[in-house]
C-alpha cells in the first residue's frame, strides 16, 4: 500500500553518523555525515566522494580556480558504524522507555 502523508521513506543513516562506504571508488573508507538528501536518497560524508569543482572568481572564493569539495553519495551504498567500528545493519525497537531507538544487528547495542 503506497504511503498516504508522508511520502519520504524512512532512512537508516542520519546526520551526525559514522557511516563506511560499501560500493563505489571510495569502498572501504569511513566518514561523518554532513547531510542527508531524502528526497534524493543521497547523503554528503565527510572527506568521501571528493570531486574537483573549476569556479570564477566571486564573493565568497576571490581567487577562483578548481576548488576540491565533498559530492553527495547514493543511501544504498553506506552502511552504519557502530561503536565497535564494524559496519552494521539497522534495526528500530522499543526501549524501556517506550522510544523508538535505532540498534546495531550485529552486536545489538543501541546506536544514538
Amino acid at each position: 500500500m503506497a504511503r498516504k502523508y508522508n511520502t519520504q521513506a524512512k532512512l537508516h543513516i542520519k546526520k551526525g553518523d559514522m557511516v563506511m562506504v560499501i560500493a563505489g571508488d571510495d569502498k572501504g573508507k569511513k566518514g561523518r555525515v554532513i547531510e542527508v538528501m531524502n528526497a534524493q536518497n543521497r547523503a554528503l560524508i565527510e572527506g568521501i566522494n571528493i570531486v574537483s569543482r573549476h569556479t570564477k572568481p566571486n564573493a565568497q572564493n576571490q581567487q577562483g580556480g578548481i576548488i576540491k569539495k565533498e559530492a553527495p553519495v547514493n543511501i544504498s551504498n553506506l552502511k552504519v558504524v557502530d561503536k565497535t567500528g564494524n559496519a552494521t545493519r539497522i534495526g528500530r525497537k522499543l526501549n524501556d522507555a517506550g522510544k523508538l531507538v535505532r540498534y546495531s544487528k550485529k552486536s545489538g547495542e543501541v546506536i544514538e
